[in-house]
């Protein structure tokens, strides 16, 4: 018999996807500290207009949460190609080409449709034309073998050039040195969360937190329903684990892949609807804002789970708007800073959870047992 017993080298669910990042974060919120102490700065001061900025009044609340708004989508987006081992980095041009389709429906019907209607029809299209933006390199991936993250990232800067140049000569209204089209009529306006709460006789401050919020919470819950409720998201996810075994189950890789990738460019699409219908009320240059790129970490970091993305999604928001505040109020600490945690705990959570999870294992398989009433499992 062996001298000592050793035990699985499995961690619980809630320590794999909560306990592990947070645990991972909270190491990359210290070397920022670190950083800002070397500058000579004082952290804890930095880190107080942080969380002031974020909880102190709605209106810091409300831009938080618009932030996690794109967030959420873009993250979405990414996790539901993973979900099939495919990596979709060109959620922001899908997402410029949700844009597109949504002004170019609202420019067209605002002034002969009832409002609810053209913003119905301009949400589809939002889906509609970042799903057909990602039909191409589903297509190529799954009949020719391309690689998804070079010709969606490819994509990407062909619809930034299709966006600018529709704009420029067609949309830009004579007079306005910003390269735009025409306002949008009043009736298109998603409403905001502050004039839904005045509704309901509540007064919270005004920001552009709107009504696309809670899409993006109900989004979230049909991603999760899809993936791990539904035929084809075990569909999905059985070609993720295996495409031999999906093949052997019946099941059309091929399929599959143009599926994922057509899903995965109709949730980037839905940024459109945030920022287009939602804050902007007009067709722009720029109003991504890199929000496709940050899905993939957010992706990343949420374990590429609905409800992890919402939350790593709320962690970017804070992050934005909480920096800006932070920056605002001591302009010694640069925007830059900002940029260099949010790559930090990309790193940390992202890219090093593996460096960590030895210790949990080690912890658990040594405590776990006496404190959840674990069993020792012979190897």
């Amino acid at each position: 018999m062996p001298s000592a017993l050793k035990y699985k080298r499995e961690l619980p669910k809630f320590l794999d996807l909560f306990a592990l990042p947070l645990f991972s974060i909270c190491l990359s919120f210290l070397l920022a500290g670190v950083v800002i102490y070397g500058m000579g700065e004082n952290p804890f001061e930095a880190f107080g207009y942080m969380f002031n900025g974020v909880f102190a009044y709605s209106e810091g609340l409300g831009y938080t949460l618009y932030y996690a708004t794109n967030f959420i989508f873009a993250g979405l987006a990414v996790s539901v190609a993973f979900s099939a081992q495919l990596f979709n980095i060109g959620g922001e041009g899908q997402a410029y080409m949700g844009g597109l389709g949504a002004g170019l429906v609202v420019l067209w019907l605002d002034s002969t449709l009832p409002g609810p209607l053209v913003v119905f029809l301009a949400m589809l299209a939002a889906v509609g034309f970042g799903a057909l933006w990602a039909f191409v390199p589903a297509y190529l991936r799954a009949t020719r073998g391309s690689h998804e993250v070079i010709t969606t990232i490819m994509f990407y800067f062909m619809a930034n050039a299709i966006v600018l140049y529709v704009i420029v000569e067609y949309m830009t209204v004579p007079g306005l040195s910003n390269t735009q089209s025409r306002m949008f009529a009043e009736s298109t306006y998603l409403p905001y969360m502050h004039e839904i709460a005045g509704w309901m006789g509540w007064k919270i401050s005004e920001s552009p937190l709107n009504l696309s919020f809670l899409m993006a919470l109900l989004t979230a819950l049909g991603v999760y329903i899809y993936i791990y409720r539904t035929r084809w998201g075990f569909e999905l996810r059985t070609l993720g684990e295996s495409e031999k075994v999906a093949t052997y189950a019946g099941i059309y890789p091929n399929r599959i892949i143009i599926t994922a990738l057509c899903v995965s460019g109709g949730l980037a699409g839905m940024v459109a609807i945030n920022e287009i219908l939602g804050v902007n009320h007009r067709l722009l240059t720029g109003f991504v804002a890199g929000a496709g790129f940050v899905g993939i970490a957010v992706s990343l970091i949420g374990r590429n789970h609905p409800l992890g993305v919402v939350l790593a999604s709320l962690l970017f928001g804070f992050l934005y708007q909480g920096g800006t505040e932070m920056s605002f109020e001591n302009p010694d600490i640069s925007r830059e800073l900002i940029v260099a945690m949010q790559g930090m705990i990309i790193l940390f959570a992202g890219a090093l959870p593996l460096m960590f999870k030895p210790i949990f294992v080690r912890l658990w398989s040594v405590y776990g047992h006496c404190h959840f009433g674990q069993k020792r499992q012979p190897s």
